[in-house]
């Protein structure tokens, strides 16, 4: 337990310093300086800088995936289940990109490297949606055939329209309320809503 715990401090207060100073400015050093460890104890668990920042985003993924998976549980109907994940999925993400500061030009940047990263996330986020899926048709609310591709649209959707919704560039000057009726009649359209 207490090997994870120093972990989990190391991955946090790197995180922060990555937020606050950039990734390129933040060193090792730093990251054992602020988290009081020696730099022994950091490279025990990670062997570069990049190690602990694949680890921050990983941290932050697994925090996300957690959200989803806390309404896919709540005992809720299915219709109202998928909206809160999508809309829960969204605004975690903006969250975590906005809480991030300075990281967050890195995760636009390296693309590549956090798209690396969030394969066993995006992997799990289609299983959630495949799951309350299922709900919904086994309740007879959705009327979809096949479960497996209609889920991974959903993901794929969502996920391309993360960008512009952290840059608060869908529904510019719409009332919210007017904005979430829009994406009800969408998914609902989509998943065939009885």
């Amino acid at each position: 337990m207490a090997i994870s715990r120093t972990r989990d401090l190391l991955v946090d207060v790197a995180r922060q310093l990555f937020a606050k100073k950039g990734i390129e400015a933040t060193t090792m050093n730093d990251i054992a300086v602020a988290s009081k460890k020696g730099r022994r104890t950091l490279y025990t668990y990670f062997k570069s800088k990049e190690d602990v920042y694949l680890a921050v985003i990983e941290s932050e993924l697994d925090r996300l995936s957690q959200e989803m998976r806390k309404v896919a549980i709540k005992n809720i109907p299915p219709d109202e289940k998928i909206l809160e994940i999508i809309y829960t999925r969204l605004d975690m993400v903006k969250e975590v990109v906005y809480r991030n500061g300075t990281l967050r030009a890195s995760f636009f940047r390296d693309i590549w490297m956090v798209e690396a990263c969030r394969k066993n996330f995006d992997k799990n986020e289609i299983l959630l949606y495949r799951e309350v899926l299922q709900e919904g048709k086994d309740k007879g609310v959705f009327n979809i055939d096949n479960i497996n591709l209609i889920a991974d649209i959903l993901h794929y959707s969502i996920k391309g329209v993360e960008i512009p919704y952290i840059r608060g560039l869908i529904g510019t000057g719409i009332p919210s309320e007017t904005s979430k009726q829009c994406v009800r009649r969408l998914v609902f359209g989509a998943l065939g809503k009885k």
